[in-house]
């Protein structure tokens, strides 16, 4: 969909983006920028007061106008009763089945995240040994690149074209003329 990712919790902006007709996605859970408020990366909701944190940050921000939310690592026990009381799209990154969709990042699905690989990811190919094999494909390529361009290999009739020997005889003729 086409929309405004809000990352943060300004309802402010969210309201006067919603008047100007400019849909927007709310964040809820864990929301990464926010981790060393929180105590690092963990799941949000675990306990009660937790969970209906995270279902009034819900209404909060349908009220304020979003189309929809990011649950981050919610329990799925609680994004499926969030889901059902409000009106908007819940999307769920390791928040269960039963929001309306589910948010994964590409590198997430192609296996090629460098480092901490998140909880909720599920890596269906492992793009990560495929990229390395290609970066080993791309250096050997341009050192035979280099290589053909130190030993002036680029005259072969494949990537270059020719001239008939009369009309180079008669280029040759005409280029001694020129000082």
């Amino acid at each position: 969909m086409d929309c405004i990712y809000v990352g943060n919790h300004s309802l402010k902006w969210i309201k006067a983006m919603r008047d100007e007709n400019i849909p927007t996605i709310g964040h809820v859970g864990l929301i990464p920028g926010k981790a060393t408020w929180i105590g690092g990366l963990r799941a949000i909701g675990k306990t009660a007061d937790e969970a209906i944190g995270v279902l009034n940050h819900t209404i909060e921000l349908q009220e304020a106008g979003v189309i929809g939310v990011e649950f981050e690592v919610v329990p799925p026990k609680v994004a499926a009763i969030i889901t059902k009381k409000v009106d908007i799209l819940t999307l769920s990154m390791g928040s269960g089945s039963d929001c309306d969709g589910q948010y994964l990042f590409a590198n997430d699905v192609l296996g090629y995240t460098d480092g901490h690989t998140p909880r909720h990811a599920r890596i269906y190919r492992d793009f990560k040994t495929e990229y390395k094999k290609l970066q080993k494909e791309r250096i050997n390529a341009f050192k035979e690149f280099h290589d053909d361009t130190i030993n002036k290999k680029f005259n072969d009739p494949e990537v270059t074209v020719q001239i008939t020997d009369e009309e180079f005889n008669k280029f040759e003729e005409m280029a001694e003329k020129i000082s």
